[in-house]
């Protein structure tokens, strides 16, 4: 999957709108730009198993996802993902406006992207997948 997405001749963008985990954060990742939504949370590793690991003890979840820095707010200041997605929340989630801010990010971007040559979106994709974290 990783390689096959990785080798795609047209724009790829990724939204994680919940939890992106495991093998699917990987997969996620391989993507011209990635966003998420502001309340979204995302890691290899999900905060329960990375408690169960760090101290044998999966019901301290909540200390393992501080320390994880799986938030937006975090990913985005570290460089992992390309954008936060507002979620309208003053009464609860507005899926209207949060469906709104998505399909304006992603053609907006896809704007930016389709100028690209199908080896420069490729090139672009691997550029951007090898900086993570650096």
């Amino acid at each position: 999957n990783l390689i096959e997405m990785a080798g795609l001749t047209v724009p790829v963008i990724s939204i994680v709108i919940g939890e992106g985990g495991s093998g699917g954060a990987l997969a996620l990742g391989v993507a011209n730009k990635v966003f998420m939504l502001e309340h979204a949370i995302y890691s290899v590793l999900s905060p329960e198993g990375f408690a169960s690991i760090l101290w044998k003890d999966a019901s301290r979840s909540a200390e393992a996802a501080e320390l994880m820095k799986i938030t937006s707010k975090d990913l985005l200041g570290f460089g992992i993902i390309d954008a936060i997605i507002p979620e309208f929340s003053e009464t609860g989630v507005d899926l209207a406006q949060t469906s709104h801010a998505m399909k304006t990010a992603v053609l907006s971007e896809l704007a930016e992207l389709s100028t690209l040559t199908a080896d420069g979106l490729i090139e672009h994709r691997s550029k951007k997948f090898r900086n993570i974290g650096l």
